[in-house]
Parts: C-alpha cells; sequence; structure tokens
C-alpha cells in the first residue's frame, strides 16, 4: 500500500512516514503543493493532506489531485469548524483528522478507508450501465453523463450515484447510504451527505435525476 504524505512541517512528516512504515505502508512525502502533484502517480493508493502547505490551499490542491486520482485522500488540519469538515468532504476527501491526533486513530481510520477498498462490489451484471433520461451512468467505468457532456464527479458523489443507480426507483434511506458509501452508521455525517447530493444536483444542472424522499432519503429517478 503506497501512501503519500502531504506535510509542509519536516518535524511531523519525519514522525508519520516512521509510523507508517512500520504499519507496513510505503510511504512518499511532498513537503508542498507542487511536490505532490510530482509524486502523485499511479502507484498511490492513498493520500495523507495537511491543508496547511506554504504554496497552495491544501483544498484547491485537493480539487486538483481528484482530477487526477481516485485513491482515498484523509485530510489533517488545525481547523476544527464543522465548516471547514464539510468543506475537506465536498472537495473530494473521504476523511477528516483535526489536529492533534492520536496516530493509533489515524491508523484505525487509514485501515476502515483500506478495508472498504477490499470490499467493494466485484463487477457483475450490476454494472451493467443505466440510462435515465438524458442521465447515462457508466458503473463499471465510473462515467456520468448528461447529455452529451461528462460531469466531473468525485469518488464519494460518484459512489453515492452508483448506490441509487443499483437501485433506480427504490427509495433509499439515508442511513442506508451512509452505512455502504461512508461504511459507518454515525448520523453526524447526515449532513456530509446532504453536501455531497446537492453538490451532484448542482453538476447535473438541468438534467438532476436525484429525488428527495421526505423522511426517506433518496431515489434516482425511472425511465
Amino acid at each position: 500500500m503506497r501512501l503519500l504524505i502531504v506535510e509542509d512541517d519536516a518535524h511531523v512528516a519525519s514522525a508519520l512516514v516512521a509510523v507508517l512504515n512500520r504499519a507496513g505502508y510505503q510511504t512518499a512525502w511532498a513537503q508542498d503543493g507542487a511536490n505532490a502533484l510530482d509524486k502523485l502517480d499511479t502507484e498511490t493508493d492513498m493520500i495523507l493532506l495537511d491543508l496547511g502547505l506554504p504554496d497552495v490551499d491544501g483544498l484547491d490542491l485537493c480539487r486538483r489531485m481528484r482530477r487526477l486520482t481516485d485513491a482515498p485522500v484523509v485530510m489533517t488540519t488545525a481547523r476544527s469548524q464543522l465548516s471547514s469538515r464539510i468543506q475537506g468532504l465536498e472537495v473530494g476527501a473521504d476523511d477528516y483528522l483535526v489536529k492533534p491526533y492520536d496516530v493509533r486513530e489515524l491508523l484505525a481510520r487509514l485501515e476502515a478507508i483500506n478495508r472498504r477498498g477490499r470490499s467493494q462490489v466485484p463487477r457483475t451484471a450490476l454494472d451493467e450501465p443505466v440510462r435515465v433520461g438524458e442521465v447515462h451512468i457508466d458503473l463499471a467505468s465510473r462515467l456520468v453523463y448528461a447529455g452529451k457532456r461528462s460531469v466531473p464527479l468525485t469518488k464519494k458523489e460518484f459512489d453515492v450515484v452508483a448506490l441509487l443507480a443499483r437501485h433506480p426507483g427504490v427509495a433509499l434511506p439515508r442511513e442506508r447510504i451512509l452505512r455502504e458509501v461512508w461504511q459507518t452508521n454515525w448520523r453526524g455525517l447526515g449532513r456530509s451527505l446532504e453536501v455531497h447530493v446537492g453538490s451532484i444536483r448542482r453538476k447535473l444542472g438541468e438534467h438532476d435525476v436525484i429525488e428527495t424522499v421526505r423522511g426517506v432519503g433518496y431515489r434516482l429517478a425511472s425511465g
């Protein structure tokens, strides 16, 4: 498992490299945004991204990384406000840790993300393309088109769309979406789900096919 650490503090980075290497990860370290983009490649399995970088805002860097890779991103930052955490998730982060954190929690979260990757549904008949009106969802290739336009979804946004697409016309409870996409039953992430759905709808524009089912959750429009 190759993990890219993006951290401007050399002492912090050195400690992380030592801990993660002992845990069995292969690590690479980038001390700023430019260096991170240089070291990001197809062999990168996961990214540990500090938001306080000297040359670029970490949120902007995450957006750029999301255009280049589907590797899970765990953000670390001293910004503890809820709005900052929501912003991080909205631009494509898979998890968020507030500094100072215990390295045991970091390792547990990385392993949880790793398990989710290993337990993804294999490509089967469930991955047949789904079409709703002008929206085409290619589950196998993880691509969405609205009319002739490609819709640039983040990994989490696509995972939400894919779950709904595998059950067209069925109202899926918020709790189930959180459990299957975020691998958690924590209701505190309900706001994050709303943020992701709102972002998907903005990107689909006039072709929005996600319906809110009051008191239940969401469903993909049928037909």
